[in-house]
């Protein structure tokens, strides 16, 4: 299959078009057309090889959402015509204890990322969503439910899934105590999808400056950090907090926000972190954990209960030929809250 994206050539350089091939059909495959993709932060960390691992060129892209086109003779769950979804990983072992029990992002032998992986079978590099079409595995083929707008849901595949994991893995519900801090593409989704689940939210930030912003997303108050009186106040406030801030910080200051045997979550920072101070630790019998995405069945879930409760991220959308101007304003915080591109503004779209 003939396709055309946008990728990385050079972790220094601007995105760029770039043709391709995606692999043929496997009897298990769908392939699909690509209607819209999310930008993650994620995608321009990989570009520019902040973590080590990039390859070039690489097409970044692992919030996808589009219309299947062909399928492979076993398929069963999907016909040509439906829309489906593609998250950040395109397959696993599906065989190890993790995967059984459906947590493949958990495979011990490593999922298969949707892009900046291997295929599993021919080896050659995945490639993501920044193009016209993907094929992938009918396993990590999700259903996008009726009622959805398939033009804002795609950053669900990864803010939503990274955010919504956490607050059921500390099972969230009514009357649980959820603190956020930082309030941005994860933020705003942690927000709004544990509101959505009857919690009492509580936005942290450095200043009151985004406080009508929280509010309006479902967070009953807005705790500034930087207010000792206001941190002293919040002493044991917390069941869960989750931690969305994207780079190298300390968490010390809040870890005595936190209940007895109360989690604080990190979710944002891929990497070193600030040293912290283990007294609130230790005397409160807190945890510090991390948690990447969820398993295919637990977005699934995330996916309906967002239909059901019409939950949706804040979305700007963007033409393809924007997104190094997206990636320049991502790094300023200059977006509110996550960039979606239309993918039929993508040029010249290969024949299948």
């Amino acid at each position: 299959m003939k396709t055309v994206g946008f990728a990385a050539y050079d972790p220094k350089k601007p995105l760029a078009p770039y043709a391709f091939e995606r692999r043929g059909l496997r009897e298990n495959d769908v392939a699909m057309e690509i209607l819209y993709c999310g930008v993650c932060h994620s995608d321009l960390h990989t570009a520019r090889n902040d973590w080590g691992w990039s390859y070039y060129p690489i097409v970044p892209g692992h919030e996808i959402v589009g219309r299947v086109t062909q399928v492979g003779n076993q398929v069963s769950r999907y016909k040509v015509g439906d829309h489906v979804a593609v998250g950040c990983m395109v397959d696993s072992c599906q065989e190890c204890d993790q995967c059984k029990k459906g947590e493949e992002q958990l495979c011990r032998e490593g999922n298969t990322g949707t892009y900046a992986g291997y295929d599993r079978f021919t080896k050659e590099p995945t490639q993501g969503g920044y193009s016209k079409h993907l094929v992938v595995r009918e396993e990590f083929c999700l259903r996008m439910p009726e009622g959805l707008d398939l033009s804002k849901a795609a950053p669900l595949l990864c803010a939503g899934i990274t955010t919504w994991s956490p607050l059921k893995t500390w099972n969230v519900g009514p009357g649980s105590r959820v603190g956020v801090i930082g309030l941005g593409g994860l933020g705003h989704m942690a927000v709004k999808l544990a509101a959505g689940l009857g919690a009492d939210v509580t936005v942290l930030s450095r200043s009151n400056a985004k406080e009508a912003d929280a509010l309006a997303l479902g967070a009953s108050r807005l705790l500034v950090s930087a207010d000792s009186d206001a941190m002293a106040q919040a002493h044991d406030h917390f069941d869960l907090i989750i931690d969305t801030v994207p780079v190298k910080h300390d968490i010390t200051p809040y870890m005595p926000l936190l209940d007895v045997d109360a989690t604080l979550v990190l979710v944002g920072q891929v990497g070193p972190m600030e040293e912290f101070n283990t007294v609130p630790l230790l005397l409160g019998r807190r945890r510090v954990a991390g948690s990447p995405i969820g398993g295919i069945r637990e977005t699934q879930e995330m996916l309906d209960f967002c239909a059901e409760k019409n939950i949706l991220p804040d979305c700007e959308m963007i033409r393809m030929d924007e997104i190094n101007a997206a990636f320049e304003r991502m790094e300023k915080a200059d977006v509110r809250y996550r960039f979606v591109i239309d993918m039929a503004s993508l040029e010249a779209p290969a024949a299948v």
